[in-house]
């Protein structure tokens, strides 16, 4: 049991990525905690991690709002005791050449994606301290994180700024043995992916099996999907690293797709 008695926030854990890497955590000991702004969805995960004999709550969340993840931290703490891992993960994907991209989908993107991981790395610093434990906190990259692609100009620069901000969590926290990291998957076959390919072959006039062959699987060694189950894999790598050897780093998880 790698994550036994941790107390893991996972954040957009009511499905895709985030809901499989609850899973495992739970799987391994953790004390899982399904944060969504989808409190049903969420509650329903949590209770598939009980009835698998796991241990799982779930809050409400709406990582761009400050008082709503304040509010479920602490939430956490009365309950659990304590925070040792967070996933920063929730994200949404929103698709526009630059001069059409309308600034409040611009906005709305780097909140979800930057603000939410700063919020939520601010309400759970302190509660690491505080338990002199140490603790682990991940951020959901992307190979964006490290390339470009047409039509993604907001999520590929929210995606740069989470190295950016993981590499000074980790510089403040080791003191603190808190640990950051990235990681950045390739394409994992989700809702949100799902949603992507018929946007994408409107967008670029090119049919949805080309999107997938010649856009998003183009670059991989064997073209192939990432799978949720490859991600929760590297999470747990992350979460049950206790050494500050492993700060401050971005592993890509992509099917050969950018090799560093």
């Amino acid at each position: 049991m790698k994550l036994q008695d941790k107390v893991c926030i996972v954040t957009g854990a009511a499905s895709g990525i985030g809901k499989e890497i609850a899973h495992t955590y739970a799987r391994e000991g953790g004390k899982v905690v399904i944060a969504d702004m989808n409190l049903a969805a969420a509650q329903a995960v949590a209770d598939e991690i009980a009835k698998a004999g796991g241990t799982a709550m779930a809050v409400a969340m709406d990582v761009t709002s400050e008082e709503q993840v304040n509010a479920a931290v602490a939430a956490v703490v009365a309950a659990y005791g304590g925070v040792d891992v967070l996933v920063s993960n929730a994200g949404i994907q929103i698709v526009h050449p630059v001069e059409d991209f309308p600034f409040a989908d611009w906005k709305k993107m780097l909140a979800i994606h930057l603000d939410g991981a700063f919020l939520t790395t601010k309400a759970c610093v302190p509660h690491m301290k505080a338990a002199g434990k140490g603790g682990s906190i991940i951020y959901m990259g992307s190979v964006h994180s490290k390339e470009a692609s047409v039509l993604k100009s907001a999520y590929v620069t929210a995606k740069h700024g989470l190295i950016g901000l993981c590499k000074t969590v980790a510089k403040e926290g080791g003191p603190f043995r808190i640990r950051a990291n990235v990681i950045c998957p390739g394409f994992v076959r989700t809702p949100l992916v799902e949603k992507q390919i018929p946007e994408q072959a409107a967008a670029l006039g090119i049919s949805e099996d080309d999107v997938v062959k010649k856009v998003m699987l183009k670059e991989t060694v064997d073209g192939e999907f990432t799978t949720v189950q490859d991600v929760a894999e590297v999470a747990l790598l992350f979460a049950g690293f206790e050494s500050n050897a492993l700060t401050g780093q971005s592993l890509v998880v992509s099917h050969g797709w950018f090799m560093q």
